[in-house]
């Protein structure tokens, strides 16, 4: 495989001096917060009413700014300087992007500010609901039929494309499904190798942060039951293809090109895609084309009839380099290359540049782009009385931005982290994933990994850096994730309502104010 491959930063006197990195590039970092919300009392899933009047009315206390989202009259969200504050597929589902923060010496005690500053606002807001955050990667025991998908759904028109042209059984996800976005941008020329690591050692993020051991009441026997969800949802799907970009890959990516050849290859089918440029994909009228074809068909095509998902008029569309641009988020791996682009270039710039080893690199450069690795594995978590009590405060203090340290520190890392790639190979890296899933930590071959990860990881932090460490080090001495202290909880409560009454207090995730003193003050500069 010749990527290109930067030289490792494993001794400790590179990390002990500044941070190592690819041609002293410091990145951006980001955090994206997914948390499942329940009744403080009895534990069930909660879809929130009160959540975003309190939320503004606290924030415009602090002096704000805030702008209001809406669909219709119900509002799904509030955008300030800080943070993009909503919902992800349900109003039992909350979702707030941090907006980056610059990375370098104390980039991560920004991020961690940042992160427990949103993290007490919504904690706060909730309270009008009688709401709380779980400790939880999937809500324990929460319905997930045609009832309580209507009810709680967020109308927004892209899942009526998904679930009634594509068929995807996207209600299995209602039931609170929640990941740690951890966000990191990368050197485009580095972009694939970045995107390899985090896929192939994917294993070790979901050992560390498994938190979803249980589903719909019972005991699952998995660790990370929440990453079951692709396979349900796509398995029924319309379109075969779908399937195909959640399945671990058969081997790493090339280049850019390599990807996006993989991503819109002959068997997939395009999602919708936009009228105009800059939009919001969730929301923005798009069209879906006639006779299903992949992306790579549509944009060798000089135009394609087509339909709007939200009148139904038939149109007519030209392909555009913005189709391109908007189709990154059709897979869903582990991680993503995320990116955006300054200046979009010509349709034929952008074809000529995709069939060149390297050229996708080369045009993106050329035309300002904006990119991050988007990690998708580690399931959602935040610090809980359980955990305070028996990993400690400096567990507690890490456990919100660990995620995003541990990515960053392989990305600071890249050649020993690709080293560990070919040392175990591709392909055992996949089954290790598998084993993750259901055993977690307990596996004897996920454990040397994640031990593995971290050592690598830890040698692309400064010292100052590695605090942010600290529980995923724990989980790792310990042997003990969110998973098992989770069941311990379940197991020893008696009835199911008594099961889901006896997690608010000790897996409602802690008010940053209860461990304030643990999370050192942010460096200046965002």
């Amino acid at each position: 495989m010749n990527l290109k491959i930067p030289p490792t930063s494993c001794s400790s006197s590179a990390a002990e001096s500044s941070a190592p990195g690819v041609d002293a590039y410091q990145p951006r970092l980001g955090l994206e917060m997914e948390m499942a919300v329940a009744h403080a009392v009895t534990g069930a899933s909660l879809p929130v009413r009160a959540y975003f009047d309190a939320l503004e009315r606290i924030k415009l206390a602090r002096g704000v700014t805030c702008e209001r989202v809406a669909i219709g009259a119900s509002p799904i969200g509030l955008r300030t300087p800080d943070a993009d504050c909503g919902l992800d597929n349900g109003y039992n589902l909350l979702e707030t992007a941090l907006a980056p923060v610059r990375g370098g010496a104390g980039g991560l005690d920004r991020l961690a500010a940042l992160a427990h500053q949103e993290l007490a606002d919504t904690l706060d807001a909730l309270r009008d609901d009688g709401a709380c955050v779980l400790n939880v990667s999937q809500h324990p025991d929460c319905p997930t039929d045609a009832s309580w998908y209507e009810r709680v759904r967020v109308a927004r028109p892209i899942y009526r494309e998904l679930v009634d042209y594509r068929g995807w059984h996207h209600w299995l996800g209602m039931d609170a499904k929640a990941q740690n976005g951890a966000n990191t941008s990368v050197p485009v020329d580095h972009a694939a190798l970045a995107l390899n690591v985090m896929i192939g050692l994917a294993g070790a993020h979901i050992a560390l942060f498994a938190n979803s051991p249980l589903e719909a009441g019972c005991v699952t026997g998995l660790k990370e039951t929440r990453l079951t969800l692709w396979p349900r949802v796509f398995g029924p799907a319309n379109f075969p293809g779908d399937a195909i970009l959640e399945q671990y890959p058969q081997r790493p990516f090339h280049d850019l090109g390599d990807y996006f050849r993989w991503m819109f290859q002959a068997g997939t089918v395009t999602r919708s895609l936009p009228l105009s440029q800059r939009y919001d994909y969730k929301s923005a009228p798009t069209v879906i084309l006639d006779g299903d074809p992949c992306l790579l068909s549509f944009l060798q095509a000089a135009r394609w009839r087509g339909r709007r998902t939200d009148t139904g008029e038939e149109v007519v569309l030209q392909p555009h380099a913005m189709h391109f641009e908007h189709s990154q988020i059709a897979q869903f791996l582990d991680a993503r290359f995320r990116y955006r682009l300054d200046a979009l270039p010509g349709l034929p710039a952008l074809m000529r540049a995709w069939r060149r080893d390297g050229g996708l690199e080369e045009l993106f450069a050329s035309c300002g782009v904006d990119g991050y690795i988007e990690g998708r594995a580690p399931g959602a978590g935040f610090a809980d009385a359980c955990l305070l009590s028996e990993g400690g405060e400096a567990a507690a203090r890490s456990r919100l931005t660990a995620p995003t340290a541990l990515q960053a520190g392989l990305l600071a890392n890249l050649g020993a982290a690709w080293q560990l790639i070919q040392d175990r190979g591709w392909q055992t890296l996949g089954e290790l994933r598998q084993a993750a899933i259901r055993h977690g930590i307990a596996h004897d071959g996920v454990r040397a990994l994640c031990a593995d990860v971290l050592a690598v990881a830890r040698a692309g932090l400064t010292v100052q850096e590695r605090r942010w460490l600290d529980y995923p080090d724990y989980v790792l001495e310990s042997g003990r994730t969110a998973a098992d202290h989770l069941l311990d909880t379940w197991n020893t409560a008696g009835t199911a309502a008594g099961r889901l009454a006896a997690l608010p207090p000790r897996h409602a995730a802690l008010h940053p104010d209860d461990y304030r003193g643990l999370v050192p003050p942010a460096a200046s500069g965002a």
